[in-house]
């Protein structure tokens, strides 16, 4: 099968790559559209993903698709079906699973590699979409999913200020989704300052550059920011949202951080204004969830989706980063199936 195969650092080919075994329990799925996702770009670089990455690996892990083929086990699901999938895969039975965080999984492992003709994941990893979601937006659940798990750590009630850092596709959705929990002032601080009106548009009611003297028109606003969603991961960024959170804020670090350029944690100052720190790491039990608020149209998905690209350009984009650093990547790869 085609496919986009990571062999090592900044080495990406578009090559022919064997097909994943179709396991009992596992479903044979077209690959109609994925995702281009951060960790991509992250293992791109040679810095790995939320597991380690082995090469060669196909890369990609958003994805959409039609059924082609049932394991002999699967009763579930119909040849012919339009679906998702998770990409985590969880054990159930290890203490992290029992203990009921699967997504801290012992023996967890990555069981979709989208940017192929074909992917077989478990039946367990695989969600049917309603009529209501198209393909294309079918590959934003996963992201949206792992923002899902996010927000519930920011625990963002009614009529709080919140402050996000970035505005690319997943800050976009963080935009959306703070907007949709009652949020009464949401902040966003981007470098691109041309990004503004999107971010108006989604439901942001301050846009503020970095170089700004952000802290100061907070303070000239009085507007306390008690939930800070960081989504760039950069050293930079995330000693920012340390410096925006107000007294007694939550702090919850979203962006994959770069471990050869560690933050600079001073905890004194997070003493002195009693922060809550949190790291959110992928997506357990929230794709169900993602799916019910693409399908009713709840989330401006075209506003985030920055381009769809064929295969073939994946590799020039991971090495440009052109439209990843606009918005979301799609890459189409179904051909000219059909979109509903």
């Amino acid at each position: 099968m085609k496919a986009a195969v990571y062999f090592g650092r900044h080495d990406v080919r578009i090559t022919d790559f064997k097909e994943p075994p179709l396991t009992d329990t596992g479903v044979k799925i077209a690959v109609s559209y994925c995702g281009l996702c951060g960790t991509d770009l992250h293992k791109y670089d040679g810095k790995g993903g939320s597991r380690p990455v082995i090469p060669p690996v196909v890369l990609g892990h958003e994805a959409s698709g039609v059924i082609l083929e049932t394991g002999k086990s699967v009763s579930k699901f119909q040849v012919g079906e339009r679906v998702c999938v998770d990409p985590n895969w969880s054990c159930g039975h290890c203490a992290c699973c029992q203990e009921g965080m699967t997504h801290m999984c012992e023996n967890s492992r990555g069981v979709v590699k989208g940017f192929a003709q074909y992917i077989c994941p478990p039946q367990e990893n695989v969600y049917p979409i309603p009529d209501s979601l198209s393909l294309k937006h079918a590959a934003l659940a996963e992201p949206l999913s792992c923002c899902l798990h996010g927000m519930d750590l920011l625990d963002v009630h009614l009529g709080d200020h919140v402050l996000i850092v970035g505005m690319g596709a997943i800050g976009s959705m963080m935009v959306q989704l703070c907007r949709l929990a009652g949020a009464a002032h949401i902040v966003v601080v981007e470098p691109q300052r041309e990004k503004k009106e999107l971010a108006v548009k989604l439901g942001a009611t301050m846009f503020l550059s970095p170089d700004d003297d952000v802290i100061g028109i907070l303070q000239q606003e009085q507007l306390h920011i008690s939930r800070v969603m960081e989504c760039v991961g950069l050293k930079a960024t995330i000693e920012d949202a340390f410096r925006y959170a107000g007294k007694c804020a939550t702090v919850v670090l979203f962006g994959l951080g770069d471990p050869q350029h560690p933050a600079v944690f001073d905890q004194y100052s997070a003493f002195q204004k009693e922060l809550t720190i949190k790291t959110s790491f992928v997506n357990p039990h929230t794709t169900q969830r993602a799916i019910n608020l693409l399908s009713t149209k709840a989330i401006d998905c075209d506003a985030i989706i920055s381009r769809i690209m064929p295969l073939e350009d994946v590799v020039e984009e991971l090495r440009t980063q052109e439209w990843f650093r606009k918005g979301k990547v799609i890459v189409k790869i179904g051909g000219d199936m059909e979109e509903r």
